[in-house]
């Protein structure tokens, strides 16, 4: 009855086919092949493929034969016959795959770790030569010549150890040991000869815990990774001595260098590093000034935390306001609307100080006011043009500004310490107001919402005793007083 049924089924696609032929293959596939399909997935999780690959083979061969005459549209008896001979096969594979699994225990558990060492890729010739050797065997077992299957397995579990071997060295020690190469290539035990005699240690340790447990390679992937390092590491003090050398610097030139990178660093912190004591005072400085700054990202993560759960805790207030009156008060309402503005503050907030690179700009808030100080844009020594390249910059500026509607802007030149104090005034006016009227000709705002006011060198924001702090207060700041926060401003005036 149930064959009678089915038979019932095919008819009605096959004439939906036949009615409308851009329609109906995939559902014919999937009534034919459903069972087909749930067995050969059964067959490929167990591995049949290598494990019973002669009857896998058959069934493929048969699978591949119906799909291809259901493509053509050949007769439908024929593709049912070729399907049932797939499942056959299928099935029998399975069946073998229980047998080759107990047989080739050993085998299988070289394969899986050569498998996890990515074998196929970084050792693929003996991973091949592995894969061979197993099909031979376990159609050797499909045959039921159990001792030649066991002998060839012996064999692939070899190979397959091998092939691991070969994959966690080509992973972990391979590019140490071209590294150390090179070194030899470039003669750097001339310059750097203990940096490249402990590259080489390194990785000789590794290869030897390597050797003697493969399955335990955390230590050997770590010493082999402190190896590619110092193999890299004597390569490059290689460069730089020979570069010293052709130079002809002495060591007062080697030491003065060597001062740099702690001045950079000083000037970027905002502190003034000196040498006259050695490297460890500039280097305690340093040290503090990084942990004085991690203090206060710690304070100010708590704060926002803070802060963030006073907002949850009035917003569940006023749902529970809600719930229990079923609307809320004059009150309320004007709290609700207070958090849901700072809200869209906030995430203006945000969308603005990601328009820029950290090398263009920094975005604060200082009180009710938005401020885009402006690192990226400089001008030429002593005057106030702005200069072709930083039009793009301006642009973003105009962008974040757009964001604020009805908003005043209030832009300020600074200047560093250099030069006179009635110099440096007159420049850092010059140059808040040839801003000003660059934006002005480039957004449809009213002269009255731009101002332009300079503050010469009487505003510093880091040390003028370092040329990285200097670069920082000579600067163009955009600050931007919302629309809501001249309301504010208003209303505590009326108060």
């Amino acid at each position: 009855m149930n064959s009678i049924k089915r038979l019932g089924v095919l008819i009605v696609l096959l004439g939906a086919v036949w009615a409308n032929p851009g329609m109906a293959q995939d559902n014919l596939r999937s009534q034919l092949f459903s069972e087909v399909d749930a067995i050969k997935a059964q067959a490929d999780q167990r591995q049949a493929q290598v494990l019973a690959p002669s009857n896998y083979n058959k069934a493929l061969k048969a699978y591949q034969k119906a799909e291809q005459d259901l493509r053509k549209g050949r007769n439908l008896q024929d593709i049912r016959k070729r399907i049932r001979e797939a499942q056959t096969y299928f099935k029998k594979a399975i069946e073998a795959t229980k047998l080759a699994e107990v047989t080739f225990a050993e085998v299988t558990a070289a394969r899986n770790d050569a498998i996890s060492a990515d074998a196929a890729k970084f050792a693929r010739t003996t991973w091949e030569k592995a894969e061979e050797k197993l099909i031979e065997a376990a159609k050797e077992l499909e045959k039921g010549d159990v001792k030649d299957a066991m002998k060839r397995g012996k064999v692939a579990e070899e190979l397959y150890r091998q092939a691991e071997l070969e994959a966690i060295k080509a992973n972990f020690l391979t590019p140490a040991w071209t590294l150390l190469d090179k070194a030899d290539r470039l003669k750097v035990e001339r310059n750097a000869p203990r940096t490249l005699a402990r590259a080489r240690e390194l990785a000789q340790k590794a290869e030897d815990l390597l050797r003697q447990n493969r399955y335990d390679n955390d230590e050997a992937r770590q010493l082999a990774q402190e190896a590619k390092y110092e193999a890299a590491h004597a390569i490059f003090l290689n460069e730089l001595i020979e570069k010293y050398k052709d130079a002809d610097l002495d060591f007062e030139d080697v030491f003065l260098l060597a001062e740099q990178p702690f001045q950079k660093i000083g000037g970027t912190l905002d502190i003034v590093t000196r040498f006259d004591k050695g490297y460890d005072p500039p280097t305690e400085k340093i040290i503090n000034k990084i942990k004085d700054l991690q203090d206060k990202l710690r304070l100010a993560l708590e704060v926002i935390e803070k802060r963030n759960s006073e907002i949850k805790t009035l917003q569940e207030q006023i749902a529970s306001m809600e719930r229990r009156l079923g609307s809320l008060t004059a009150a309320e309402k004007a709290l609700q609307e207070k958090l849901e503005r700072q809200r869209k503050q906030e995430m203006t907030f945000f969308e603005v100080a990601k328009m820029f690179t950290r090398d263009e700009a920094q975005v604060l808030r200082d009180g009710n006011h938005v401020i885009i100080r402006l690192y990226g844009l400089t001008f030429p020594v002593g005057r106030a043009i702005i200069e072709p390249q930083f039009f793009s910059l301006l642009t973003k500026v105009q962008n974040a500004l757009r964001k604020f509607p009805n908003a005043n802007v209030i832009i300020e030149g600074h200047t560093d310490s250099q030069g006179s104090d009635q110099q440096n005034q007159t420049l850092s006016e010059q140059r808040a107001e040839a801003v000003r009227q660059y934006l002005l000709a480039n957004m449809n705002w009213s002269p009255g919402r731009i101002h332009a006011v300079g503050y010469g060198e009487s505003r510093p924001i880091a040390s003028n005793e370092t040329p990285e702090g200097r670069a920082k207060n000579r600067r163009i700041d955009i600050v931007i007083i919302p629309e809501w926060a001249q309301s504010e401003a208003a209303n505590q005036m009326q108060r």
